[in-house]
């Protein structure tokens, strides 16, 4: 059997973190990393009241250096296989099998979670910031993928190797996109739903316009360099 470890990058989610963890507990899948971000709130303390192991930055550092601890952490622990999703129940943890599937035949060495981009059913932000994302993340890794900004993923230890990112915020999704190419590791794009819940929603308008912005002038100058 390969040892699979979910990590999740979290900041300020203790409204949200344990309902997560106990969803992946549900599912089988029992080691579970949560990297407290530097919060403020109690997430650390409510993921590991609910089984997970909770490592902590002591300051806020982005999510791409909170998912790259996490991923660190779980190949010193024996990982073979590393599932990455959101903390704040937006992924379906129901769907982390699916997600494995395709790394546990040898099929490819990353699975990327792909959302449907559909106007109505995913707000319009998002909407617009991942095609334009897309766009950019073309050109800055040389691949077109369908959704390059999911941060609901999977991949093969022999992959995480190969995974020395430098982001830390938001751009960190679209550097994993040119680290595959780079590195000429095989990829497969597997279907997931997103549950956009009023808690989740309400993240988007308060937090992710001003990180948008910021990650496409991120992604934009590195793809122009």
């Amino acid at each position: 059997m390969k040892a699979v470890y979910i990590v999740i990058p979290a900041y300020n989610e203790e409204t949200a973190i344990g309902q997560v963890v106990e969803d992946v507990l549900k599912e089988g899948f029992s080691s579970i990393i949560v990297v407290d971000d530097g919060s403020r709130d109690n997430t650390a303390a409510v993921a590991t009241k609910s089984g997970a192991l909770a490592l902590r930055h002591k300051i806020n550092r982005g999510k791409g250096a909170a998912t790259r601890t996490g991923i660190e952490a779980a190949l010193f622990l024996g990982a073979d296989i590393v599932v990455t999703l959101d903390a704040d129940g937006q992924h379906n943890a129901k769907e982390i099998l699916d997600l494995v599937q395709p790394i546990i035949h040898n099929e490819c060495d990353v699975a990327l979670g792909t959302r449907q981009i559909i106007t109505g059913t995913m707000p319009r932000y998002k909407v617009a910031h991942n095609k334009i994302a897309n766009t950019i993340t073309m050109l800055y890794s040389g691949i077109r993928v369908q959704d390059s900004q999911s941060g609901f993923r999977a991949y093969s230890r022999h992959a995480c190797n190969y995974l020395d990112t430098t982001s830390d915020a938001y751009e960190y999704e679209s550097e994993i996109i040119r680290l595959i190419a780079a590195h000429k590791l095989s990829y497969k794009e597997v279907s997931i739903s997103t549950v956009y819940t009023d808690y989740s929603t309400s993240k988007l308008q308060k937090q992710d316009i001003s990180n948008g912005i910021r990650t496409v002038y991120k992604m934009l100058w590195k793809a122009l360099s």
